[in-house]
């Protein structure tokens, strides 16, 4: 009879441990579950799906500072592309310059106020001259804010008997402000001047 009791103890106590470990083990799936679950909705906040033609196109939200250097760079080569690439046409050439000055401070617009004033863009007009611009790099320097920024580049003046093409160097640094649609990256360009504009070559036409 008590050899009966001490088994029936001891089979409880074995139950009693198996019970145990697997009330544990399933507390610990359970928490790795959890764990999982939370990473894979952080994960999937992550993505952003965009329409595109009928198509669901997946990207990936970033912080602003993620792209500072890649949205600066173009900002920067948007505000030279307008500002320097103009055909003999008064609208257009309105049209290019105001959205350059969207992205810009009041210095490219003094810059803009000498040359209307020198008659340079009547001339483009009445001259038949094509100006366009080729960036070669821009230098962002993001360690410091405001941005400073070096841009280089390759200016060609297309004129009826001649093409020149320039080595254009400017300079000046990048602060935010809101975004807009005049102004994507929301980035204005502050104290800009040129640095260097002097041609390279000249070629008869």
């Amino acid at each position: 009879m008590f050899q009966n009791l001490k088994n029936l103890d001891t089979a409880f106590r074995h139950v009693k441990y198996l019970s145990f470990t697997v009330v544990l083990g399933s507390l610990c799936f359970a928490g790795y579950l959890g764990v999982k679950a939370i990473q894979a909705t952080q994960a999937a906040q992550e993505r952003v799906y965009i329409l595109a033609e009928g198509k669901a196109l997946e990207a990936f939200s970033a912080t602003k500072k993620d792209n500072i250097p890649v949205e600066a760079r173009d900002h920067v080569k948007m505000f030279h592309h307008y500002f320097f690439t103009l055909s003999p046409d008064e609208k257009f050439i309105n049209e290019q310059l105001v959205k350059s000055l969207y992205l810009s401070d009041g210095s490219a617009k003094k810059v803009y106020d000498n040359l209307k004033e020198r008659g340079y863009f009547t001339e483009i007009v009445s001259a038949n001259i094509n100006q366009t611009i080729a960036m070669d790099s821009v230098s962002i320097s993001i360690d410091s804010y405001p941005y400073e920024f070096l841009y280089y580049g390759k200016q060609q003046i297309i004129r009826p008997t001649s093409v020149v093409t320039r080595g254009l160097i400017t300079k000046g640094r990048l602060r935010h402000i809101d975004r807009t649609d005049q102004n994507p990256h929301g980035f204005l360009i502050e104290h800009w001047e040129t640095l260097s504009n002097e041609n390279l070559n000249v070629e008869s036409r």
